[in-house]
């Protein structure tokens, strides 16, 4: 680019707009290079030899940047400085005059060390607070182990969580990315860390986020629970941009070079014996020093990170799933295969189940409005708090079986006796309530003197039901005498018992 405007423009005579056009430069860019060429007695033809890269190194030579030994600047160790929270590049040159006091002002201390990060790795170039943020992800290849109970072979999926200053390490292997393993790996991952950071950077996997958007994410109700459980902020990464979450990407990697490759010949009978084994080539990894920083992770982290991360709280999360749910007109909802009450003002209303590992809870526009010990899976049982009821359904509530055979002895002991026989017939009592409460409402239409006839003719035909009584007052048998005992015996179904006398 600048041989061919200086052969134009030297060699050939060309104007300066007609050379700058040709070597694909502006016209003030072409200029320049013909004054600094002119300035160091080059012309055309060049030097023999001289190539692209041995131009630019004659027109544009590396300024000179002395740097006198009692000026000297630790570079690594202001960057090192610069993680931990509230400390700035103006704290620690003020720090610096106090040990030099004749050493460079503010702005070549800035200089000096903005020349030194540029000559860094792309991958040092980031700066991660201490404490700030945790980058976490499973990683790509699995751990084979055989299933204890089953005895198949599964495959273990590996997590990965790394604090962004100190890149100290955790990895576990878990049964699958389900949402309960992957919310148990984060527990774990703070615990092992000994405190919370203020950001947990995940990937958008179906576990964390519910809708990927790169502007506005929508996290899973689990997950954003967990978050606000331990004061972290979860803020996944840009969706299909490794770079938001680099950190973890080079984790993972050393994580299935240094433990994975280690575990590539062994036989595990369970997941508890692959974490084992893992946690043991864990803590060497994170105490191996990292040759670009002469420090291992463990020592970066006391020095970083340890102080800067929260406190965990009091008791480490519970595991809860929430599902969407509609009140039924009789004011309980279902889950988990059972029925739970809420006040009955939300019948046909959809509400917000949280089922923990002990209680069900049912929210209603972010309210909690109604608390349940949750049953056994599947049970199909139902369990209902009383002040969820209308005011007629709490009276029925309060109706037993003691309180229904008191009332119905009022009409008679005999009307007493059979509703005291339904309710002993019956697996549940309550199922016998409505059939109880006809027979003893029957009065109203027949009188009680009629319905306790009635109830005494079907004691002795053994029909205590409520439409065998009615049968009987409908059609006035109550009026009737009763038969004698031997006459209300029924007669044979068929005709094939045959009496003692037919057989010789």
């Amino acid at each position: 680019m600048i041989i061919e405007v200086l052969r134009l423009h030297f060699g050939e005579g060309q104007p300066l707009r007609v050379a700058a056009a040709a070597g694909g430069v502006s016209v003030g860019a072409a200029s320049g290079y013909c004054r600094r060429a002119q300035a160091r007695g080059l012309g055309w033809p060049l030097p023999e030899g001289m190539d692209e890269a041995g131009l630019q190194r004659a027109l544009f030579p590396p300024a000179a940047a002395p740097s006198p030994s009692g000026k000297a600047l630790d570079c690594g160790k202001i960057r090192q400085e610069l993680q931990r929270k509230g400390v700035t590049l103006q704290l620690l040159w003020q720090e610096y005059l106090e040990r030099v006091p004749d050493g460079y002002r503010y702005s070549q201390f800035c200089e000096h060390y903005r020349r030194w990060s540029r000559r860094q790795k792309v991958s040092m170039r980031q700066v991660h607070r201490a404490g700030e943020k945790m980058f976490v992800d499973y990683a790509g290849p699995t751990v084979r182990y055989f299933d204890p109970e089953s005895g198949q072979e599964r495959e273990g999926q590996l997590f990965v969580a790394v604090l962004g200053a100190s890149s100290y390490t955790f990895a576990e292997v878990t049964a699958s990315q389900r949402r309960e393993d992957w919310v148990g790996s984060h527990i774990r991952a703070y615990e092992f860390f000994g405190g919370v950071p203020e950001l947990t950077v995940p990937d958008n996997l179906r576990s964390a986020v519910s809708r990927p958007c790169r502007y506005e994410p929508e996290l899973n109700r689990t997950y954003l629970e967990l978050g606000s459980h331990y004061g972290t902020a979860i803020l996944p990464a840009r969706p299909r941009k490794p770079q938001d979450k680099a950190k973890v990407e080079v984790a993972v990697q050393v994580v299935e070079r240094w433990i994975l490759a280690a575990l590539r010949r062994r036989q595990f009978f369970s997941l508890a014996e692959v974490n084992r084994e893992v946690r043991k080539l864990l803590l060497r990894l994170n105490a191996r020093p990292m040759r670009h920083v002469g420090k291992s992770r463990f020592q970066l982290f006391e020095e970083t990170d340890r102080g800067a991360l929260k406190p965990l709280p009091a008791a480490p999360y519970e595991f809860s799933e929430f599902r969407l749910a509609t009140a039924n007109i009789d004011y309980h909802v279902a889950a988990d295969g059972n029925f739970y009450s809420v006040p009955h003002q939300l019948a046909m209303q959809q509400v917000e189940v949280r089922l923990a590992s002990r209680t069900v809870e049912v929210l209603f526009k972010s309210r909690r409005v109604a608390a349940h010990e949750r049953l056994p899976s599947g049970a199909g049982r139902a369990s209902t708090v009383g002040e969820h009821r209308p005011k007629s359904h709490q009276a029925h509530s309060e109706w037993t079986p003691s309180r229904l055979v008191e009332w119905a002895a009022k009409t008679g002991e005999s009307c007493g006796e059979v509703v005291r026989r339904i309710l002993a017939d019956r697996p549940h009592p309550e199922s016998g309530y409505r059939s109880c409460l006809g027979i003893i409402r029957l009065a109203k239409a027949y009188g009680e003197v009629r319905l306790e006839a009635a109830c005494r003719r079907a004691l002795a035909g053994s029909t205590c039901s409520y439409r065998s009584i009615l049968s009987i007052l409908k059609n006035k048998l109550d009026l009737q005498p009763l038969p004698s005992p031997a006459a209300m015996v029924p007669p044979p179904q068929n005709g094939t018992v045959r009496g003692a006398s037919y057989y010789p």
